[in-house]
Order: structure tokens, then C-alpha cells, then sequence
């Protein structure tokens, strides 16, 4: 498996909206995107920085995984995501060498296919993905159309 970069990296907040005011006052950033997963029961704001999206996740309920963080952890980073080029291949070369896989088969999500590998407590205490293809913003825009 070969890792090309860090494709993002997400972070639980409670309240989306004042955290993006924060991001804008403080440091002047604007979300590229924002989103809703209903997959994933996320409302999120997408910024990029450099060649690394940023992200701030808000649960859309109180049984979402984001929100199960937040009442365990409280906010902050809740996830890091490397991009491969081959996922079928990397969860296979994983699941070859003994790792206790989160998702056996890839989720798929805006154009890219993305699989959780292992539980935080495996990985110093962050949720890690691996993630093939490019985040396609047209999908994004569709899937609000619909809605």
C-alpha cells in the first residue's frame, strides 16, 4: 500500500455555525463547501488548505458517531484521512497482515470510495480512513438539489 497524501482531516464540533464564524474572524477562512452526509448523519463545512481539505463536522443526531465523540471527548480531531490510490488493494493488504478492519468493504461518498480501518484506540486515538478518488464538489451541489 502506498499512501500519496493526507486527504483531510475532520474535526467534531458542536456547533458548526459558530466555529465557522471563529475560522472566518480568526483566520479568515471560508468554507469551499458545505454539505450534508446523510449516510454518515454529518453537517460539514470543507475548507482547503494547501492540498489538505479541512473539515468541521456537526452531528445531525445524538446516536451520529460525531456526536458520540463529543459526549465522550468533547470536541476537537476526530478523524484522519490518507489518500491511496488502490483501496481495494490497501484493506486487503491490512486485513493480510491481521488489522481488526472497521469496514471490510469500501463506503462510498461525493466521488470518492473511503473505508475506516481501525478503531482509535488502535491508531493514537483517531479514527483513520483511507480514501480513493477525488472529492467531486458538482456531486456535493447535486445531492442538495435533491433534497
Amino acid at each position: 500500500m502506498k499512501i500519496e497524501k493526507i486527504d483531510h482531516i475532520c474535526f467534531a464540533v458542536e456547533d458548526l455555525e459558530k466555529t465557522k464564524k471563529i475560522y472566518k474572524e480568526n483566520l479568515g477562512l471560508v468554507p469551499a463547501v458545505e454539505y450534508v452526509a446523510e449516510s454518515e448523519f454529518i453537517k460539514v463545512a470543507r475548507y482547503y488548505i494547501g492540498d489538505v481539505a479541512v473539515e468541521l463536522m456537526e452531528s445531525t443526531t445524538a446516536e451520529g458517531e460525531v456526536a458520540k465523540f463529543i459526549k465522550k471527548r468533547g470536541e476537537g480531531v476526530f478523524l484522519i484521512s490518507y489518500k491511496v490510490e488502490d483501496l481495494d488493494g490497501a484493506l486487503a493488504e491490512l486485513k493480510a497482515k491481521g488489522a481488526d478492519l472497521i469496514d471490510k468493504e469500501p463506503r462510498a461518498l461525493f466521488g470518492t470510495r473511503y473505508a475506516f480501518i481501525q478503531k482509535p484506540n488502535q491508531l493514537c486515538g483517531v479514527l483513520t480512513e483511507l480514501i480513493e478518488g477525488d472529492f467531486d464538489i458538482t456531486r456535493v451541489q447535486e445531492a442538495g438539489r435533491k433534497t
